[in-house]
């Protein structure tokens, strides 16, 4: 009976996920806990950051911080997890790679960890799928903490580094053979917050206590011009983002953009920073950046893949908007170049979150961790069960019948226990998840009861689209702690009227401070969020943010040298509004 009951467990998961074609930010990773011991007064926690996915042989292979090894992918949806400690017992510093640069010279992949010493080993590999790797270099002579390397077209190499909040970003050139440095390095960039309002520091871009930190190098060369992309102000803010700088040689000189490349300052997932940008393997672009939590610890953070490309003007964008609503993977006939009629990705599947703050029941609750707060869109909050136990469960109510294609299920970390730091590969998640049209009789929709394997950021897209008015889910097995989730994230659509358009929409710039604006609008009685889209041209608004159960907004984020161009549209479960006339602001 019990074999007969995995086959039928098998083929319910098989019919619910065959073919999936869509993944959901933040990425769905066994990301480990944070190694470091005492770390956090509020427990262990996920934490990486610092991502760099290069392009090799056909294969994505994903580096970041403190992992103890790397994932790889074919798809850019399922990550195979390779267990490696690039240290030896020399190397000083944190106990394995931090914000790691990977590089790709001929045939060879490259890797080197963040060090302010000169005992690091530079490790090569020409088959890194079968953890294959010696020392290129036993002893890299310069260092450099958040380092990145960039070959050029014609076979010379570069490094780019600097991780400060006084000091520049440095970049040099490198001997590929020897990996000795080629000339002195050069200064790249220092942050100019007093110009642009997206680099000060703090949650509120005020420079509250500190001044802003540039870090995160990574280049791209496009159509014969360099773009460098760097990290600012501060890994544990919603407005952390990667800048941009555009030049016609490696190592400059650079004229910085007014916006950011990448930043997501609202939504259940915030924060776009310290990231890489690379190719796929249909000739697209894709920008993998570090997103925030910042619960149990200030660096307690997650990763986020988000489409990226090239206008017909070489403008570089990265389209964070519904950024962390389901996408498209890869694929053949899809042009990451081009927006769509609507001004979204090509990659956006357009299903709606259906449950955004909706009615929730729940099996039992901790304290103040209380049922909403897995329905809020907030990626800092989240319910928790009395226990860990099988058994413990929850259910969102959609508010009428609709059609769910996909449903994502974000763990919180709650009373977490680990006899160790660092990666596990021997922990596992298991539920199930009904659907119901009254509340009243279930039907299974996913069976992972029998699941093997760690997925904190579960993301389960449907073979076929279900209609339901409820969606439950019931805890099998947690890996450690109680059974929390901080989303339950169900997408489809509410098979209702998209809402209607704003009215209203004005933006008071500061006059004192041309960096900022105060930004208000008519709410729209049948929506739950608004995307507010804004740029330096009219016909480039390439940049927006994404705010909930509120009509008004304070924008920080702008350049003070710059006129700015303005439009807004309103969300619902079922769709989005047209846009409002495109308003300009000096």
């Amino acid at each position: 009976m019990k074999a007969v009951a995995l086959f039928i467990s098998l083929l319910i998961t098989v019919a619910a996920t065959a073919q999936q074609k869509t993944y959901c930010n933040p990425i769905n990773l066994d990301y480990g806990y944070t190694p470091i011991p005492n770390f956090s007064e509020w427990g262990r926690h996920r934490a990486t950051a610092d991502p760099v996915v290069v392009n090799y042989k056909g294969d994505y292979y994903l580096f970041s911080t403190n992992q103890w090894g790397y994932w790889w992918s074919n798809d850019m949806l399922n990550w195979k997890f390779v267990s490696r400690k690039f240290l030896r017992p020399w190397n000083e510093g944190y106990d394995e790679l931090c914000a790691p640069a990977v590089g790709i010279i001929g045939d060879t992949m490259i890797v080197f960890g963040s060090t302010y010493t000169r005992q690091f080993t530079i490790w090569m590999s020409t088959n890194p799928k079968a953890n294959e790797w010696k020392p290129l270099v036993d002893s890299f002579d310069i260092g450099g903490w958040d380092p990145s390397f960039f070959t050029d077209d014609d076979g010379r190499l570069y490094m780019y580094n600097g991780s400060s909040n006084k000091f520049p970003m440095y970049g040099v050139e490198l001997n590929r053979t020897n990996m000795q440095p080629i000339g002195t390095r050069k200064e790249m960039y220092v942050l100019e917050p007093w110009r642009f309002g997206w680099q000060r520091f703090g949650e509120h871009m005020d420079n509250t206590f500190l001044d802003p930190f540039i870090e995160g190098s990574h280049m791209t060369k496009y159509n014969g011009k360099y773009y460098l992309q760097y990290g600012a102000p501060g890994t544990e803010f919603s407005g952390y983002a990667d800048g941009l700088l555009v030049g016609t040689s490696p190592l400059g000189p650079f004229e910085p953009q007014s916006d950011p490349l990448s930043i997501k300052l609202g939504g259940y997932v915030r924060g776009a920073g310290h990231g890489a940008t690379f190719k796929d393997n249909f000739g697209n672009y894709w920008h993998i950046s570090t997103t925030v939590v910042s619960v149990k610890n200030t660096f307690e953070r997650r990763l986020g893949i988000w489409p990226t490309g090239f206008d017909k003007d070489g403008t570089m964008f990265c389209n964070t908007t519904f950024g962390d609503y389901p996408h498209y993977i890869p694929a053949a006939g899809i042009n990451g170049n081009e927006y769509g009629k609507d001004g979204k990705s090509p990659y956006f599947t357009g299903w709606m979150l259906l449950n955004y703050n909706k009615p929730v029941q729940v099996s039992s609750t901790l304290g103040g961790y209380v049922a909403n707060h897995a329905v809020d869109e907030i990626t800092k909050t989240y319910w928790s069960a009395v226990t860990g136990n099988k058994g413990e469960w929850i259910q969102t109510d959609l508010g009428n019948l609709s059609t769910v294609n996909a449903i994502q299920i974000n763990y919180a970390d709650q009373d977490v226990e680990q006899d160790r730091l660092g990666k596990r590969t021997d922990q596992y998640h298991q539920y199930k998840l009904y659907y119901s049209l009254d509340g009243k009789k279930w039907n299974v929709l996913v069976d992972k009861s029998q699941n093997n394997t760690d997925v904190s950021h579960e993301y389960v897209e449907l073979n076929k689209p279900v209609e339901a008015r409820y969606i439950k889910l019931e805890n099998i097995h947690m890996p450690t702690g109680k059974f929390a989730i901080s989303g339950l994230r169900v997408f489809g659509n509410g098979n209702g009227a998209k809402p209607g358009k704003v009215d209203g929409f004005i933006v008071l710039r500061t006059e004192k401070d041309k960096r900022s604006a105060f930004i208000k609008w008519r709410p729209v009685d049948n929506a739950f969020a608004y995307n507010i889209y804004y740029g330096t041209h009219p016909d480039k608004l390439y940049t927006s943010i994404m705010v909930h159960a509120n009509n008004e907004y304070w924008m920080k984020a702008m350049d003070s040298q710059k006129n700015y161009y303005y439009c807004i549209e309103s969300v619902n479960e079922n769709g989005v509004s047209e846009r409002s006339k495109v308003i300009k602001v000096e």
